[in-house]
């Protein structure tokens, strides 16, 4: 553990208490909650099809905000080389998906004569089905955050704006707009930095890739020190004990897709973490040290911030987000009361979620939040 990263002091001036949750986490629980709802009228909007809850035939198959956020809003109608997609987005987006699904076209530039262009130097051009869906999706910030601002109130969001401006700004990182698609191990993906000399104002950012740029942040610290993904250890470790917890519940208690659970599963099995039997997943020892380090960790990185960014800013922060996130779960968080879904929309068709997730789960499965 880096200096400063030294957990949380009891006396004055402390981050939390000890059944606080982590300051990632209430980012995560706000930034998902805004999404699923942002989906929700994308989905309500947008003709569209899905695997298993129907559709339009000829739409596009449904994605997730992230997929505006790192592909679709800079694909404009001219086209965009892959390269320069991946720059401006800095960070990767599923290429192969979005061709696949019906969002764009992907070929070779005609005006390349050589024999092996690189595959950066390819042309990502809009369908018709993708230029609907991204005139679809831009609007959709202010709608829901509008939203909010009438649910929450205009200072309550507005103040968690301000507070997410002044810990953003301090970044030295240039941070992409949304979370990356997560990678080999359920890491953060590697992000494209910008070229020197080019600056930036967050003050205009829309609130959810505030959150985004915010958890990123505390994710990649987390991820420089410990030897697993945030993902891994909030969405799973945290849930598990010694005394073991069945598979099947753990969708319910995590807030993620079974899939995504499965993946997570199958890492800490793997470093010798948790027992998984064949309906009961058990911490190991080593599991449970894991899981205190991620405890000790995320406290120490908030401990840090405070320091970097101003105790006040971060305590700020973390007051807004408290307000809003509640205990994270369906029976005690405001957030939940803009996930209802529309009765036509496929969320409306499955279990409804009893608590949202400590980290976003975003996979190539088309970049939802929870990882569904």
């Amino acid at each position: 553990m880096a200096a400063g990263h030294g957990g949380c002091q009891t006396a004055k001036g402390s981050v939390t208490g000890a059944g606080d949750p982590p300051l990632s986490a209430l980012l995560s629980q706000a930034l998902v909650a805004f999404t699923i709802e942002f989906d929700n009228e994308f989905e309500h909007r947008m003709p569209h099809r899905t695997t298993r809850y129907g559709g339009t035939p000829h739409g596009p198959w449904l994605t997730s905000m992230a997929m505006y956020l790192n592909c679709m809003r800079f694909v404009g109608d001219e086209g965009i080389r892959v390269g320069e997609l991946v720059r401006r987005a800095r960070t990767k987006t599923n290429f192969r998906g979005m061709a696949r699904w019906g969002y764009v076209t992907i070929k070779p530039d005609p005006r390349d004569a050589r024999p092996k262009p690189p595959a950066s130097s390819k042309i990502v051009r809009s369908t018709e089905n993708g230029r609907r869906a991204r005139d679809t999706w831009a609007p959709l910030f202010a709608v829901i955050e509008t939203r909010w601002r009438e649910r929450f109130g205009e200072e309550q969001v507005e103040g968690l704006r301000n507070a997410l401006r002044a810990v953003v700004r301090q970044f030295e990182t240039p941070l992409p707009d949304s979370m990356p698609i997560l990678g080999y191990g359920l890491f953060s993906a590697p992000l494209k930095v910008r070229e020197a000399g080019q600056t930036e104002d967050a003050g205009d950012l829309p609130l959810a890739c505030l959150l985004s740029r915010a958890l990123l942040a505390f994710a990649m610290e987390f991820e420089s020190e410990a030897k697993l993904s945030l993902a891994v250890c909030a969405d799973l470790l945290r849930v598990l004990d010694e005394e073991g917890v069945r598979q099947r519940d753990l969708p319910l208690r995590s807030g993620v897709s079974k899939e995504a659970i499965s993946v997570a599963l199958g890492l800490v099995q793997k470093s010798g973490l948790a027992t998984v039997g064949a309906t009961v997943v058990r911490l190991t020892k080593k599991g449970r040290e894991a899981q205190r380090r991620y405890e000790q960790l995320t406290r120490g990185i908030e401990e840090s911030w405070r320091a970097r960014f101003g105790v006040g800013k971060v305590r700020g922060l973390r007051n807004h987000l408290e307000r809003l996130a509640g205990d994270g779960t369906a029976t005690r968080s405001p957030l939940f009361g803009g996930l209802t879904p529309y009765p036509d929309g496929w969320r409306a068709k499955v279990h409804k979620p009893m608590t949202l997730p400590h980290y976003p789960m975003t996979l190539h499965r088309g970049g939802f939040p929870d990882g569904s």
